[in-house]
């Protein structure tokens, strides 16, 4: 503690052992007003010091830790020094992941539909818009069907729906 933070606590912790010496000795007011100054201080610098103390060590574990991940020594390494393969892409992901991406352009264009309908104001066709707003509800529930759960089951994401 005392190498870390400096002569400046040394002086405090002198002046309130002086402090404290001088109040018992002449056993008036203004030295134990002194002294309680003083105590006060050197608990204030106390709680500095150990403050800083607690925050390097967490800092210096989080460096750790990012260093560590970096590295490649991370939660998923392994004992040779490589990394742990957890789970690999299959085909399937692969063609689901496609498919979701042509799910959201198919909204994007939908969206872009209605649009262009709306800032036609009153002239705007209602068919047009109804069709794209039916036709994005259609997408929305196909691209939902093809997630998979967390599970991991490989079931479509369960849930309820709250309008």
């Amino acid at each position: 503690m005392f190498r870390i933070s400096g002569p400046g606590l040394m002086v405090l912790v002198t002046a309130f052992v002086v402090a404290v010496i001088f109040a018992a000795n002449q056993n008036d007011v203004v030295g134990w007003v002194v002294a309680i100054i003083a105590a006060f201080w050197l608990a204030l610098a106390c709680f500095v010091v150990f403050s800083i103390q607690k925050a390097a060590k967490k800092a210096g574990a989080k460096l750790t830790e990012a260093q560590n991940a970096f590295t490649g020594r991370g939660p998923y390494a392994r004992e040779d020094g490589g990394t742990l393969v957890v789970a690999e892409r299959t085909q399937a992901d692969e063609v689901r992941d496609l498919k979701l991406d042509h799910s959201f352009k198919i909204v994007q264009v939908q969206v872009r539909v209605v649009e262009e309908e709306r800032v036609k104001g009153a002239a705007a066709n209602q068919d047009t818009i109804n069709r794209a707003l039916e036709t994005i509800e259609i997408t929305a529930t196909n691209a939902r069907d093809m997630i998979k759960s967390s599970g991991g089951s490989g079931e479509p994401v369960t849930g309820t729906i709250i309008d």
